[in-house]
């Protein structure tokens, strides 16, 4: 499990954390069941205070995305149905759409240069995709 912490950015540890264990168990790359490192792991890899952590994984526990199991370890929870899965997805998309937009915003950037950049990219991605497809 790679998680990647950004020091500057205004965005608590805690909740990096739990939104890149979030965007691995949309993606895919975490599967229900999968164990993740223990606390004392994660922070020490990280070289960030234990407690950080703690608290990332006590709100996905709280979210019932994880689970811990005393003695044994963490595991992604087992009660994600597809629907569940769907909306996490989605809910992960967006937000990734929505800090993309606020930090144009915050650039300054038009909503006339978005939605052309949005456009254009998007463009590029399909015809990028379709070759990877193809092959």
């Amino acid at each position: 499990m790679e998680i990647r912490i950004e020091s500057d950015s205004r965005i608590p540890i805690y909740a990096q954390i739990e939104d890149q264990v979030r965007a691995m168990i949309a993606a895919g790359q975490l599967r229900p069941g999968n164990q993740l490192p223990t606390i004392r792991q994660l922070a020490a890899e990280l070289r960030i205070n234990y407690n950080t952590v703690a608290h990332a994984y006590m709100e996905l526990d709280r979210a019932g995305v994880i689970t811990t199991q005393r003695g044994r370890g963490t595991f992604v929870a087992e009660l994600l149905d597809k629907a569940e899965m769907a909306q996490l997805r989605d809910r992960q998309l967006c937000g990734i759409l929505r800090a993309s937009l606020k930090e144009a915003n915050r650039l300054g950037y038009s909503t006339d240069e978005v939605a052309a950049a949005f456009h254009r990219e998007l463009s590029r991605w399909l015809r990028e995709n379709e070759t990877s497809e193809e092959e």
